[in-house]
């Protein structure tokens, strides 16, 4: 899903921590910012005054006015009347610097925003910059138990009815922490990097058949909740009639494949139910296995080489 952000959203998101003021085009509130291939190259989403390659938000600190203070009438009106023509979503002024007349003249007759900050350009050009990253980044809902193992952000899938969620509560009870469940959120913050959230309506909730939605941090203690984590690795719940078991490289490697999530390859591993099976335990091992082959270490692989020297060992010359 690609997601859209109007001047009045990313207004009430940034005022407080960028101490924004409108001061002009309040008509334009509903300007919208949206990520698009014609973004990804020139112009960006914000940046510095461009006429050029105008930016959707464009900065104007102190450098940029004296350049327009230093322009004659006619070029700088013609300068102001570009950067209103190219409507961008806003204009951020910072530093507390006075708005020139005619440039809030020309906002006002075209409802372009203009906000004032008092913090230097740098650090506006910065936050907004991670801001929009994040806010219009691409993002999906998956169906799962999204929780933090070892330190590893871990999604637990299956069927309905495969115990997802008792998994959680046992994983929970042995010192792992919840981020969501039913339907976590994930977002692209970088090509191979997906963020995983719990919406606001789910957070610290956790549904167990038979007893009911439970508040996981009252009952276990905010350290029981993650905010957010990456997503690392998915835990798929099957069936144990579903697994080929004379399948040697299966016994030996585990069922493991990978699954498209925002067009990321990430890795899978298939973990059988069946009765008797510590389902908490497996998934803490396939864990621990997991880190340690992202660390070069592959138990299958040494037992292959072991017995290929074996086999070497006793083939006659």
């Amino acid at each position: 899903m690609i997601r859209k952000i109007n001047a009045r959203e990313l207004f009430e998101q940034l005022s407080e921590r960028l101490k924004l003021r409108w001061v002009a085009g309040l008509r334009g509130e509903g300007r919208m910012i949206e990520p698009g291939e014609d973004l990804q190259r020139r112009p960006s989403l914000v940046g510095y005054l461009n006429i050029i390659y105008p930016n959707k938000v464009q900065l104007i600190g102190i450098d940029e006015l004296n350049y327009l203070d230093a322009l004659d009438s006619r070029q700088r009106w013609d300068t102001i009347a570009k950067i209103i023509g190219y409507r961008p979503t806003a204009i951020v002024i910072s530093r507390d610097q006075a708005i020139p007349a005619d440039l809030r003249e020309a906002a006002e007759e075209s409802g372009t925003p203009v906000w004032v900050s008092s913090k230097p350009g740098h650090e506006l050009l910065t936050y907004i910059q991670y801001h929009l990253s994040r806010a219009l980044a691409r993002n999906t809902s998956l169906h799962g138990v999204f929780m933090e193992v070892y330190s590893i952000g871990i999604l637990i899938t299956g069927e309905a009815g495969a115990g997802k969620s008792e998994l959680a509560l046992e994983l929970i009870t042995r010192g792992h922490r919840l981020i969501a469940d039913d339907a976590p959120e994930f977002t692209l913050i970088a090509p191979d990097v997906i963020d995983g959230t719990c919406p606001e309506m789910l957070q610290d909730l956790l549904e167990v058949r038979g007893l009911g939605i439970l508040n996981v941090r009252n009952m276990f203690g905010d350290t029981s909740i993650k905010r957010n984590k990456y997503l690392r690795l998915i835990v798929h719940l099957g069936k144990l009639e579903d697994i080929h078991s004379n399948d040697g490289m299966a016994r030996l490697q585990g069922v493991t494949s990978t699954r498209s999530v925002l067009d990321v390859e990430v890795p899978q591993i298939t973990i059988p139910v069946g009765p008797g099976r510590n389902l908490a335990v497996l998934v803490e091992a396939a864990t621990r296995s997991f880190i340690l082959r992202g660390k070069g270490i592959d138990p299958a692989q040494t037992f292959i080489d072991r017995q290929a020297h074996q086999l070497r060992r006793q083939t006659p010359w």
